[in-house]
């Protein structure tokens, strides 16, 4: 059997994890760090974000398209669905706490000059604001940490005040002839930090987000 949402516009939809109601798509997939390239074009035309309610089939929107705005993929946390908005225009990234029919709220906000562009994203429970660039791993909101990372390192997740790592790791790699060895492995580790930096735990593995919210170790 095949239902229908209310809209239909052929978009590709996905899946927010740690709750079985929406689904989001996206009219746009620029990233905030691509402000510049867009500022040189005479700015973005607007990026929409959309919700797709599982339980009614209908269709949500919380902003209409707008000149020189764009938005990260929402996440869950708590009750609610969380986003950032980054207007161009106005140099302003915004954390929004959203609940179709029922709730639009500002969090907070942060100009473009205080926060790194560069893979910002809301994620963690509670909900965190922050950004890695490879080098640094920085957290804007509830608190600022920050604390470098090591080669190969992304932040999956925050949660009890724990910051979750990924590493992905290679061995037996022959640079001479670039190609694998006999020896040859390539796999991730799970690295636990406190909001200092401080490594509490560590150990092969990939985390993998299941659709209830948790997290499960392969």
């Amino acid at each position: 059997m095949i239902k229908r949402f209310d809209r239909i516009e052929g978009r590709y939809i996905e899946k927010i994890y740690g709750q079985e109601r929406l689904a989001f798509a996206h009219s746009d997939n620029t990233d905030f760090y691509d402000q510049t390239l867009w500022a040189e074009r005479g700015g973005h035309p607007g990026d929409i974000l959309t919700f797709y309610d599982f339980t009614n089939g209908k269709v949500y929107q919380p902003f209409e398209k707008q000149h020189d705005v764009i938005y990260s993929e929402p996440t869950y946390a708590a009750g609610f669905y969380y986003f950032l908005q980054g207007n161009y225009s106005g140099n302003k990234i915004t954390l929004y706490r959203y609940l179709p029919e029922e709730v639009l709220e500002a969090v907070t906000s942060f100009g473009f000059d205080e926060v790194e562009l560069y893979n910002l994203r809301a994620a963690g429970n509670p909900i965190h604001v922050f950004s890695q660039n490879g080098a640094v791993f920085e957290c804007y909101y509830p608190e600022r940490i920050s604390f470098p990372l090591a080669p190969h390192q992304t932040v999956t997740f925050i949660e009890d005040g724990k910051v979750y790592l990924e590493e992905w790791v290679e061995e037996g790699w022959d640079d001479e002839h670039e190609c694998e060895t006999e020896d040859y492995k390539f796999y991730n580790k799970v690295i636990v930090k406190d909001f200092a930096g401080n490594t509490l735990s560590e150990e092969v593995g990939f985390l993998f987000p299941a659709p209830d919210g948790t997290y499960w170790m392969a």
